[in-house]
């Protein structure tokens, strides 16, 4: 069976869900990849993005090898717990470069002088520090993406479905 035959007879919703898995894989093998490049693995903060990108490469197998109930829950927490790790990262990002305000060549003289709102702004965009802020967000993408891929997954239908209405809304009451 080809690729293409295979994409044919199957449902498009497994379709989807690989589809998401693979743009999960991509975001993790390119984090992995711009981790190693930077060097980010001084100190054991800098330690924090490579156990979340363990934990989320673990989440992604979890999907999408022989998915079980149990082994999509756990991605699902695993999942959850590197989206925790992408917001405490972009906070680091910021507030690095926000202490790096005063010491910036352009902005040093002035930095205490500046409104609060105008100096988290240059931390913010990287006009003063040398973090990335954003960068630690794709980390949540990913996880964001094997967490999608969860989501009304056929494996876990049956803890999914309501036993009075079969589907995935429970009655009031």
């Amino acid at each position: 069976m080809t690729v293409l035959d295979r994409i044919r007879t199957t449902d498009t919703a497994t379709n989807l869900r690989a589809g998401v898995l693979v743009l999960a894989a991509v975001a993790i093998a390119g984090t992995a990849v711009e981790l190693a490049t930077e060097r980010h693995w001084n100190g054991v903060v800098q330690l924090v993005p490579w156990f979340a990108l363990a934990a989320l490469a673990a989440s992604w197998v979890l999907t999408a090898w022989r998915p079980r109930p149990a082994s999509l829950s756990a991605a699902r927490v695993l999942a959850a717990l590197v989206l925790l790790a992408s917001l405490y990262g972009i906070w680091e990002h910021l507030e690095s470069n926000l202490n790096a305000g005063w010491l910036d060549a352009v902005y040093s003289a002035g930095w205490e002088s500046l409104s609060a709102g105008t100096r988290w702004w240059y931390a913010i965009t990287k006009t003063v520090g040398a973090a990335p802020p954003l960068a630690p967000g794709i980390l949540a993408q990913a996880a964001l993406l094997v967490m999608l891929s969860t989501w009304r997954h056929p494996a876990m239908t049956d803890l999914d479905r309501c036993p009075q209405t079969g589907d995935g809304v429970r009655p009031p009451g």
